[in-house]
């Protein structure tokens, strides 16, 4: 937001309502500022950076030197792939299980596996997931707040247990996406106080209820701060010393490994294929962002093509009123059935979330809503 009004960026078409987001005089917002900012990088002394880093945790012994977080989706595998064959590294990949893993999301994860990496798969309590799920699509209309946290706690938790002292994590998301940025440093290297506050989003100690004790918790609570300090545990973007552009990754992945794509040729709500396809749950997630803060999956991808020059912002607006907000329908009765919804109940839930400031009833239908912001 803009002060009171909602705009759309003037280059891409990334809205106000994004939280964090920030636009410059020209209504230009931060991520493509920061992606015109990367032609003005000397790429070659960032990968001299990076090799000494390496250099410094690379194993002689055959030890694990470095914990990818690994999803088996295009990012990670290609940053497992880079670091292992590349760059001669030893990484263990850590994997926290999606809610509902798809069937293509487990085929790509064994045929990373099968090309010679080693994976720690850690899949939670499902009775207390659930539960949390269930809390957490109600209250904040997001069923992922769990398992965010779990991403990024378990990975850290594996690095302290086996003393691997390096881990690599993708993108800086604040400064590539549209954010807030804390520093110049927390662009390259992963500030622990920043994932708190801007993955975690609260302390998951207060999601002791009757139902659930700290026992239950132990997924989900981030490591000391001073424990993680103390063990010198470093983590770094590897977008900070190589170039980022996710269909790049796509791209890279596809040539080593028989990496499955959405078989339909598109996933729910947007024009791509190849993101976001382990898990039953990213439809709605995504719809929800849709429902909070009116933009979808389409607006989020169409941005990201246009600041990597892959497409123009007239061709986006045409993509996104064809796919932005799609319902999505595909998984839906596998996501009702976990959280143990039936479909009045979860629109309910929706509408209770509905942002008030960009979402109007329909005059000629009552019952139906629609956004008060238009893309243009």
């Amino acid at each position: 937001m803009q002060g009171n009004k909602i705009i759309f960026c003037t280059k891409c078409v990334t809205p106000s309502t994004r939280p964090r987001i920030n636009f410059n005089k020209d209504f230009i917002c931060n991520a493509c500022l920061n992606s015109k900012e990367k032609n003005n990088i000397d790429w070659k002394n960032r990968q001299i950076e990076f090799e000494d880093i390496l250099s410094k945790y690379r194993s002689n012994k055959g030890e694990w030197d470095c914990v990818v977080p690994w999803s088996g989706g295009k990012d990670s595998s290609s940053i497992a792939w880079k670091l292992k064959f590349k760059f001669k590294m030893n990484p263990l990949l850590v994997t926290f299980s999606p809610i509902l893993p798809t069937t293509i999301g487990n085929l790509n994860r064994e045929s990373l596996l099968e090309a010679g990496f080693d994976n720690y798969l850690f899949r939670s309590n499902q009775l207390i997931h659930r539960k949390l799920a269930k809390r957490f699509f109600i209250e904040r209309a997001n069923p992922k707040v769990a398992w965010d946290a779990g991403i990024n706690v378990v990975p850290v938790q594996i690095a302290l247990k086996y003393n691997i002292k390096l881990i690599f994590y993708a993108e800086h998301g604040e400064s590539e996406y549209g954010g807030k940025v804390l520093s110049e440093e927390s662009k390259k290297s992963r500030n622990f106080t920043e994932v708190l506050e801007h993955q975690i989003g609260d302390d998951p100690r207060n999601w002791i209820d009757e139902e659930i004790s700290i026992s239950d918790l132990n997924p989900y609570i981030y490591p000391n701060i001073d424990e993680i300090e103390s063990n010198n545990i470093k983590a770094y973007y590897f977008a900070y010393y190589n170039k980022w552009n996710a269909k790049d990754n796509y791209d890279f992945i596809k040539e080593k490994i028989n990496f499955r794509l959405e078989p339909s040729g598109r996933t729910c709500g947007t024009f791509t294929n190849y993101d976001s396809l382990c898990d039953k749950f990213d439809d709605l997630y995504y719809y929800m962002m849709y429902i909070k803060f009116g933009f979808g999956r389409c607006i989020r991808d169409c941005s990201r093509w246009i600041q990597n020059d892959m497409m123009t912002r007239n061709e986006a607006i045409e993509l996104c009123k064809k796919y932005d907000g799609e319902f999505p329908s595909k998984n839906l009765d596998h996501v009702l059935d976990y959280l143990d919804l039936d479909m009045k109940e979860m629109n309910n839930i929706i509408d209770l979330h509905r942002n008030k400031e960009i979402w109007k009833l329909n005059k000629s239908n009552k019952s139906k809503y629609e956004l008060s912001i238009k893309l243009k």
